[in-house]
């Protein structure tokens, strides 16, 4: 993906419902992934939360690493560049 460009998203998936599973199957293909929401972000109104995953299949020098306003937001991006990564991940 080039520099400044960020993937499309459906703001309606729902992706927060699944996000315990999503995290679950990353970790059973041997992918370290985490969510995070930055209370100071937050207060400052800017994205506040993180989705950063590395290892596995992802290659050693590539990691995930988004930012995103809502939870939603965040992991919907960071499906996208996952998949785009070639880690095919089932939602």
């Amino acid at each position: 993906m080039g520099k400044n460009r960020r993937p499309t998203l459906d703001p309606d998936s729902g992706v927060e419902d699944v996000l315990p599973l999503i995290l679950e199957w990353l970790g059973e293909q041997g992918i370290d992934a985490l969510v995070r929401v930055d209370a100071e972000r937050v207060r400052e109104r800017r994205p506040a939360w993180t989705f950063f995953a590395s290892g596995g299949p992802l290659s050693p020098d590539h990691s995930v690493q988004v930012a995103g306003r809502t939870a939603g937001e965040c992991v919907g991006l960071a499906l996208a560049y996952l998949r785009r990564a070639g880690v095919a991940v089932p939602v």
